[in-house]
């Protein structure tokens, strides 16, 4: 659950549902699954969180240009967490594809860390509840959710995707119009 919860990927729906299932064998018990799933979501988190709180300002003064990225950009990302920060952690957690980065941007907006953990918290654990949850009452049929998640891992991937183009698109188009004209 840490490689989850960092940009590894590592699905929830490829390993809760299994833990589910060995749940249901008397292997592993619910309390210690959802804790340690927790846990192990809050500790990747954190990862991810220090490696934006840390390099999110440094890269993007260095690379950001390659990525059309500018400082006003870190500006409105930080200003998004503060007002909608603790509402957006939760919500990714429930995100397939999101929830892999969304600990990056809040940490590089210097999100507050103990809302931060707190809300990885609660969305982790339900998350990984439910699907435990699922792969309990599935039992030896537990690959079935792996089975119809994946499709919705693509659509998630396929419409962040079309997002970035567009926003590239845009910022391109931005840039250009931005630059002054020389007289040939």
């Amino acid at each position: 659950m840490i490689m989850e919860s960092m940009v590894l990927p590592m699905p929830s729906e490829a390993v809760m549902p299994f833990a589910g299932f060995l749940i249901s064998q008397k292997v592993l018990s619910f309390t210690g699954v959802i804790f340690y799933s927790a846990l192990g979501g809050i500790v990747g988190s954190l990862i991810s969180y220090y490696i934006g709180f840390y390099g999110g300002t440094p890269f993007v003064k260095k690379f950001g240009r390659y990525f059309l990225l500018r400082q006003d950009d870190l500006r409105k990302t930080e200003q998004f967490f503060q007002k909608h920060g603790q509402k957006t952690i939760f919500i990714s957690r429930f995100i397939p594809v999101v929830r892999h980065f969304i600990s990056l941007p809040a940490g590089a907006s210097k999100m507050n860390i103990g809302k931060f953990i707190l809300y990885t918290a609660l969305g982790a654990g339900l998350w990984n509840a439910f699907l435990t949850w699922v792969g309990f009452v599935l039992k030896e049929n537990w690959t079935r959710i792996e089975q119809y998640t994946k499709y919705a891992d693509y659509f998630i991937l396929l419409a962040i995707l079309i997002a970035v183009v567009i926003i590239f698109q845009k910022r391109i188009k931005k840039v250009s119009l931005e630059q002054p004209k020389t007289p040939l």
